[in-house]
């Protein structure tokens, strides 16, 4: 189940980056956006345009989590958690990530 459970949440971070794959490859290698250990996306920049994009890829993320969160009678954080774990760990180099420390570190 958690095999399942992990394929389900690495396809969810591919599903929800294809919808906006361009602006958010765009927002990320100009370092406006990082990933989180949360599972959600964070603004690096504050401008309204990258605030507006990481809203809309953060609310899609939340309802994917719900989903699948409801689907294995798991706990919502659990899943986000274990979503951020793996879109951290697969951030290419010189994008950002939040580091354990809350601080932003740039791979």
């Amino acid at each position: 189940m958690k095999k399942l459970l992990l394929l389900a949440v690495l396809s969810l971070g591919l599903i929800s980056q294809s919808v906006f794959a361009l602006t958010l490859d765009e927002a990320r290698a100009q370092g406006r956006v990082g990933e989180t250990l949360t599972g959600y996306l964070a603004p690096v920049a504050q401008d309204k345009e990258t605030v507006a994009l990481v809203k809309q890829i953060n609310d899609a993320r939340s309802e994917s989590y719900q989903q699948l969160a409801d689907s294995n009678n798991l706990p919502v954080d659990e899943v986000a958690m274990m979503a951020g774990k793996k879109l951290v760990a697969r951030a290419q180099p010189g994008e950002y990530v939040k580091g354990l420390n809350g601080k932003w570190l740039k791979k």
